[in-house]
């Protein structure tokens, strides 16, 4: 076949080409040889000479569609009411299919003759052009859509509409209904207008979806009514919840995609959301009573609402503080630390597992979660009385980390202590933790009494991952003193002692910490007189200390010493651990069985009130008697006990540093309230510093900002801070308004 243009009839051409179009168009059978033909016959006349025939071509296949829909549509009329949809779904497919076929067939025409004359994408889009698609130019398989639309889809809308619902409605009710039919017509109505690049799904949501979205609230308006009357509250909820399942499955059945979300929210908007404040009602007694399937079932209804999960949220929270508060008050006996810190746990790890299992993990219980353990944690019976929770979790923490706690593995421990700090986090005054913890550590690390220095590592790793380094700083640099003296001091000062020549002839170990890493007070330390037999060994070192490092000055922490003594003069020999002062007291019987309290006094020069107490101490324990009675002044006569007996030849005496009084309690939380005095005045000092001058509810705020990842100041001391920077001169009033300061440079 020659591509050049000729001479064409028209007539004759468009009579041959005729046959085909119908018996493509109706899905007929057209022979090979035929179709491929008629691709020629499509060529010649859209190549025509002298003048090409593409016009006359496009108006005698749009006549042709137009009569052909025209006949289609008086078949659809003509079958009565009960048949309208399977006649019409019939024609659909085989006209939907016979145009797609009929778009190839004049594939030249819509690339050489109709791309010049259609609009652009951009017009259609952008909507500079506002004619009709009769006086658009379309494509053929554009065109058949489009007449499709006009004859057969216009005129016959409302009996569709009304045919669409009523057996929708079927389905709702159990009637059997030809799925394959509804969902072909219903996607017709998608499919019709899909070439269209603006607003492709206009017909079908017009026609067919928002009619069908209202007759689907009405519905199930109803359907809820009739169901308030006749069930239970958490029988509504599974109604309900099969009626959202069924809707959703019908949709998938019937509808396009895009509708999906819409019937469901229509659905939920007249069964859920219309009816909130009876399901809120029910809310309180479920989850008080923690009825897992109907709270889940509650939740999955709720959360699509806006703001339907408020009150369930609330009233979670309050029953996790609840059971929180009553898993903390009343404790008694020896364990509390352990018995505060394991049921705060249990009532978290219950109601977690809750959330994750009922609500899906939903992070807005896992937030009420929070602020409900939050309050339990650092609830105090009255505003007058410090929260006890950081005292207790550090005891708890100190319990497991002893020696003495015995009967579980180190994977155990750690375990307990990765819990704690879930526990840790909920703390307000994590200051408060750190500085009863820090001065526990210290004697753990002090007396040896660490059950591992790896758990005692790894807890502190702990602390650090959830507050930071600045937080764990003073913790790592204990254990790096303790790591030193144990190890590179001690063997250089053995080193020292045999370059020497020196023989101390007693075993003689030292820890040197720095002063500003460890809870240990350097001010009121009694005054003391070392036992001869130690005066050797501490010069010696002192010496050696000395050499080694410079600008450093040795204060002798003896109330944290400790020493073994072996008393020869019982039946057997007994070796007990004792701290200096009562290791002082012991030495001076070694010349006489029996001293006076002012010979001891005078030996050891410690206070009256100090010897007073490591006496008794002593006598507590029956190591010496007193001749006249039981309690120790300074009149005593003392001596040694020669019947003493115990059942072991190795025993401690606890020193009364090693034991919290009330009194250290009293000064840790004194100590506290001064450190945060100086973290408030550095962090106003920094803020204006950077600001220069604020308005005081800003400086509070900051400040509050600043302070809450330790511990939560009062608004109280924050004034009386600033304050105190006032008269210090690093802040002032600005002229012109009393509540705003200027930074003083």
């Amino acid at each position: 076949m020659s591509l050049k243009p000729r001479r064409v009839d028209f007539k004759e051409t468009w009579t041959n080409l005729l046959g085909t179009v119908e018996g493509v168009i109706t899905c007929g059978q057209v022979k090979r040889a035929t179709w491929n033909d008629r691709f020629s016959d499509v060529y010649a006349l859209c190549v025509a000479f002298p003048e090409p025939l593409g016009d006359q071509l496009y108006n005698e296949t749009k006549s042709f569609l137009e009569d052909h829909v025209s006949k289609l549509h008086m078949d659809v009329c003509e079958s009565g009411e009960e048949n309208v949809l399977a006649i019409y779904h019939r024609h659909w497919r085989e006209y939907s299919k016979g145009s797609n076929y009929l778009n190839q067939l004049y594939g030249y025409l819509n690339t050489q003759y109709i791309k010049t004359k259609k609009n652009s994408d951009a017009d259609l889009i952008y909507g500079t052009y506002t004619g009709s698609s009769e006086e658009n130019v379309l494509e053929i398989g554009e065109l058949g859509l489009d007449i499709w639309k006009r004859l057969m889809i216009t005129p016959l809308k409302d009996v569709l509409l009304k045919l669409l619902l009523k057996e929708i409605k079927k389905d709702r009710l159990g009637d059997s209904i030809n799925q394959g039919v509804i969902q072909g017509v219903i996607l017709s109505l998608v499919n019709v207008e899909q070439y269209k690049k603006k607003r492709p799904l206009q017909l079908y949501e017009e026609l067919f979806e928002e009619v069908f979205l209202d007759e689907t609230g009405s519905y199930y308006k109803q359907e809820a009514n009739k169901l308030l009357d006749e069930f239970s509250c958490s029988e509504y909820m599974e109604k309900v919840s099969q009626r959202l399942d069924d809707e959703n499955l019908r949709s998938r059945k019937f509808l396009h995609g895009s509708s999906y979300s819409k019937v469901t929210h229509k659905c939920q908007e007249v069964m859920v959301a219309a009816h909130l404040s009876f399901l809120h009602s029910e809310c309180k007694i479920m989850v008080q009573k923690e009825i897992r399937h109907d709270l889940k079932n509650m939740y999955n209804l709720l959360h699509p609402i806006a703001g339907g999960l408020e009150v369930l949220i609330d009233h979670q929270q309050k029953h996790t503080k609840h059971l929180g508060l009553d898993a903390v008050s009343n404790l008694k006996g020896d364990n509390i630390p352990q018995q505060f810190v394991e049921n705060i746990l249990e009532v978290y790890t219950q109601q977690r597992e809750l959330i994750q299992s009922v609500y899906s993990g939903d992070l807005k219980f896992i937030g009420a979660l929070d602020r409900a353990c939050t309050t339990v944690v650092n609830h105090r019976p009255s505003q007058r009385v410090p929260c006890k929770s950081p005292e207790l979790l550090a005891k708890y923490c100190n319990r497991l980390l002893k020696k003495s706690n015995k009967g579980m593995s180190e994977n155990e421990v750690d375990d307990k202590l990765t819990n704690s700090v879930t526990v840790f986090k909920y703390l307000d005054d994590k200051d408060i933790f750190q500085r009863f913890y820090a001065r526990m550590l210290a004697r753990r690390l002090i007396y040896a009494q660490s059950m591992s220095m790896d758990a005692e590592e790894a807890m502190i790793n702990k602390l650090k991952q959830a507050c930071g380094y600045e937080f764990t700083n003073k913790l790592h640099r204990m254990f790096t003193d303790i790591s030193i003296s144990r190890s590179d001091l001690q063997n250089k000062f053995s080193a020292f002692i045999k370059d020497e020549a020196i023989d101390l002839g007693i075993s003689f170990s030292i820890l040197v910490l720095q002063a500003g890493a460890w809870p240990i007070g350097q001010s009121n330390l009694p005054t003391f007189s070392m036992p001869q037999e130690l005066e050797k060994n501490v010069n010696m070192f002192e010496s050696f200390y000395n050499r080694s490092v410079s600008g450093r000055k040795l204060t002798w922490m003896h109330t944290f010493c400790s020493g073994e003594l072996k008393l020869n003069y019982l039946k057997e020999p007994y070796f007990v651990t004792v701290g200096t002062f009562h290791m002082a007291i012991l030495l001076t019987f070694n010349n006489s069985i029996t001293c006076t309290f002012a010979d001891i006094m005078e030996s050891t020069r410690l206070p009256e009130p100090e010897l007073v107490k490591q006496i008794q101490t002593l006598v507590d324990t029956k190591i010496i008697v007193t001749q006249d009675s039981s309690i120790v002044d300074e009149k005593s006569a003392l001596m040694l006990n020669m019947g003493y007996i115990n059942k072991r030849t190795k025993f401690k005496i606890t020193t009364t540093v090693q034991k919290d009084t009330a009194q250290d309690v009293e000064h840790t939380h004194t100590a506290i309230d001064e450190d945060r005095k100086l973290y408030i005045q550095a962090a106003v000092v920094r803020t204006m510093k950077a600001r220069k001058i604020l308005k005081h509810n800003l400086l509070i705020q900051e400040v509050i900002s600043q302070s809450k990842s330790r511990f939560s100041p009062s608004i109280s001391m924050i004034k009386k801070c600033i304050e105190s920077l006032i008269d210090k001169q690093y802040l002032e009033r600005t002229p012109k308004f009393t509540h705003e300061y200027s930074y003083i440079a």
